[in-house]
């Protein structure tokens, strides 16, 4: 049976660029195309990077400064290409007095070095007083690169915009959803199909391609609310999403798979996003949780991928965070997670040798 008892280690003396920056969100922890892992964290007008120094090491680089001038609700996504995509909001003063609210993007191609400028891609509604109700970005890549966006509109409803194959980007689209209270949560399967789970008042909507590129289709309503920003995707079977949420009504985590009833898992989430990833454990196909627990530490939980019904053994690690913990795997192939400590600082825990899954004390980076 996977076992998780991270413990805290204390901190490294010496003040930090990072010391006197207040996070407003993360950690992202990505695993780059060389193997070395980058940890992103929110700051204002910027996003503080640490670098793996080397691919599976316990030397970090950082924390070095990326331009987010202005930059609100950012959020991190990534594919299998390894490029790492900003998403974020800018608002901007308008002569009359309102504001103009672009969502935008950058892009850093390559681990350690610098990110693109940040574009706009608009906004879906050209009344003002519609597009200042746009919400937070979230986005999802396809195999191939290309890159979805989507946006809660203020009417409850939902817009995507999307990369074609070439790499151009199609104009804005208002899918078919309503009652919307959180922005949706994009995933893209092994063979490059989107879709995307909604949370609405009742239920959560299930949106999904029929084919390659194709547009969104309305699916399935699970009658489970989820808790909003809780939701987290990951692919657990070839072409199949399951998702992780927090139940609004009984507060644990579900799992559900479009077409099925919605699992419950236990555990005591806070109210912010489950952290999901994949890994082999003694041979066995198993899947990682990570949450920020109602008594504010980080709290594990592992269980055979789609064997949820098994059983989930969840472990509080005492590590105090702040924010949510974020979950990825080195260039050795050992899962590591990183959360902001009581300070705001990131500190990592990766799994040790042995059977099960057992951690690391706990380090600042």
């Amino acid at each position: 049976m996977p076992s998780a008892s991270p413990r805290l280690a204390g901190p490294r003396n010496g003040p930090t660029a990072a010391d006197s920056a207040r996070p407003l969100g993360g950690p992202w922890l990505v695993n780059g195309y060389d193997g070395r892992l980058t940890a992103y964290v929110h700051a204002e007008d910027t996003i503080l990077r640490w670098t793996q120094t080397a691919a599976g090491g316990s030397r970090w680089h950082g924390p070095e400064s990326l331009p987010a001038q202005g930059i609100t609700h950012l959020g991190v996504v990534h594919g299998q290409d390894r490029y790492v995509h900003f998403l974020g909001l800018r608002t901007r003063p308008r002569a009359d007095g309102g504001s103009h609210v672009d969502v935008m993007y950058a892009t850093q191609y390559q681990t350690g070095r610098p990110m693109t400028p940040w574009h706009s891609l608009g906004n879906p509604f050209k009344e003002i007083e519609k597009a200042v109700e746009v919400g937070a970005p979230t986005g999802a890549v396809r195999s191939d690169g290309a890159l979805y966006v989507c946006v809660p509109t203020g009417p409850g409803g939902v817009a995507l915009r999307r990369e074609n194959r070439k790499g151009a980007w199609v104009g804005w689209t208002v899918l078919d959803a309503a009652g919307a209270t959180d922005g949706p949560a994009p995933a893209a399967t092994s063979d490059s199909v989107v879709e995307l789970l909604v949370p609405t008042r009742v239920s959560a909507l299930h949106l999904r391609q029929a084919k390659l590129g194709g547009p969104m289709e309305r699916g399935d309503e699970a009658r489970v609310v989820p808790v909003p920003g809780s939701v987290a995707p990951l692919e657990t079977a070839a072409g199949r999403i399951t998702y992780y949420l927090t139940d609004a009504a009984g507060g644990g985590v579900v799992a559900l798979r479009p077409g099925s009833w919605p699992l419950p898992l236990g555990g005591a989430p806070a109210d912010g996003r489950i952290a999901a990833l994949r890994t082999e454990l003694d041979g066995i196909d198993c899947t990682v949780l990570a949450v920020r627990g109602i008594a504010g530490t980080v709290t594990l939980g592992v269980c055979t991928t789609e064997g949820e019904q098994s059983g989930v053994w969840w472990t509080d690690t005492a590590m105090r965070c702040q924010g949510d913990p974020s979950l990825a795997r080195d260039g050795h192939g050992r899962v590591v997670v990183a959360a902001l400590d009581a300070e705001g600082r990131p500190a990592v825990a990766r799994q040790e040798e042995g059977q099960g899954l057992t951690f690391s004390d706990w380090r600042r980076i």
